[in-house]
């Protein structure tokens, strides 16, 4: 499954480059985040709660920033599994200036399995793409 967005914050590239690297503030934001615990240099332990279709789950997983270049991209790799499932998932975020105002697209896939799979396979692409959209809409209100 692939992932993209373009999110405009009103905000300088080094502030929303601030805010994109504070685990309170993403956690506070992540849709049924339980909490991002630091486990090592930008390496996260999460946990989050997802309903897709009838079947909602627990993640257990990790976070872990690559390929660091401040205040322009990075990349996330995200590994998650719970009962119901298992997400992996790679993305590639990138922060552009626009005048007053900051760029940031998100291009990424991800590999879902696991009963979340199977009984809510057409649906879980739409609701990637929402859990995404609330995540930058939260965080362009912390701006």
């Amino acid at each position: 499954m692939t992932l993209e967005g373009t999110y405009t914050f009103s905000a300088p590239r080094t502030r929303v480059w601030e805010l994109l690297m504070d685990p309170a503030a993403l956690s506070s934001c992540i849709p049924g985040s339980e909490g991002l615990e630091p486990i090592g240099d930008d390496r996260y332990r999460a946990k989050v709660v997802v309903s897709v279709a009838m079947i909602s789950g627990s993640y257990d997983g990790t976070v872990s920033i690559l390929d660091k270049v401040e205040p322009e991209s990075f990349r996330l790799a995200i590994e998650g599994q719970g009962k119901a499932g298992f997400v992996n998932g790679d993305a590639r975020v990138a922060l552009r200036e626009d005048g007053d105002t900051t760029i940031v697209d998100v291009s990424g896939t991800a590999e879902v399995g696991g009963m979340i799979a199977r009984v809510g396979q057409r649906l879980i692409g739409s609701v990637s793409k929402m859990m995404l959209d609330r995540l930058f809409a939260c965080l362009q209100g912390k701006v």
